[in-house]
């Protein structure tokens, strides 16, 4: 891992984002994401970075799909010493988001059961849809 991702980690991100304290480890590499609350819950975005992108300078398939992770996955937080896993990720891709784009995403809960939550979420770009899909996300006790 090289550092020379910290010189495009300055962006030009919506009101109302906070960055998410990754800084260390695979957040590192994908990020900066950001997040904010509102009154459906919570949104996370990025700004898509050329170290985000395919050889198309759109952004990656796998980013998207980590993000989705992360975005959707967030549906399930009660605040943010809430942790939880990764069950199932089912995601449809539907467009690409070019080097520059800002990428939001964000998801509800539709069942829980036996502490498992089944959420639905949405990642998109402007009034573009890129990804629709399901996730199946587990509430678990934090680390320390």
């Amino acid at each position: 891992m090289s550092d020379d991702l910290t010189l495009e980690q300055t962006y030009d991100i919506p009101e109302g984002y906070q960055p998410l304290p990754w800084h260390r480890g695979f957040g590192r590499q994908v990020g900066p994401l950001f997040e904010k609350r509102d009154t459906d819950g919570l949104i996370r975005g990025f700004r898509v970075g050329e170290h985000h992108t395919n050889g198309m300078m759109n952004a990656h398939g796998g980013m998207l799909m980590t993000f989705a992770d992360m975005a959707w996955g967030a549906a399930v937080e009660k605040d943010e010493d809430t942790w939880w896993v990764t069950i199932r990720l089912v995601c449809d891709f539907l467009s690409g988001a070019p080097r520059g784009s800002w990428v939001e995403g964000r998801a509800k809960v539709l069942s829980v059961v036996d502490g498992v939550h089944t959420v639905e979420g949405r990642i998109w770009t402007g009034d573009k849809t890129l990804m629709t899909g399901m996730g199946i996300f587990k509430v678990i006790e934090k680390r320390v």
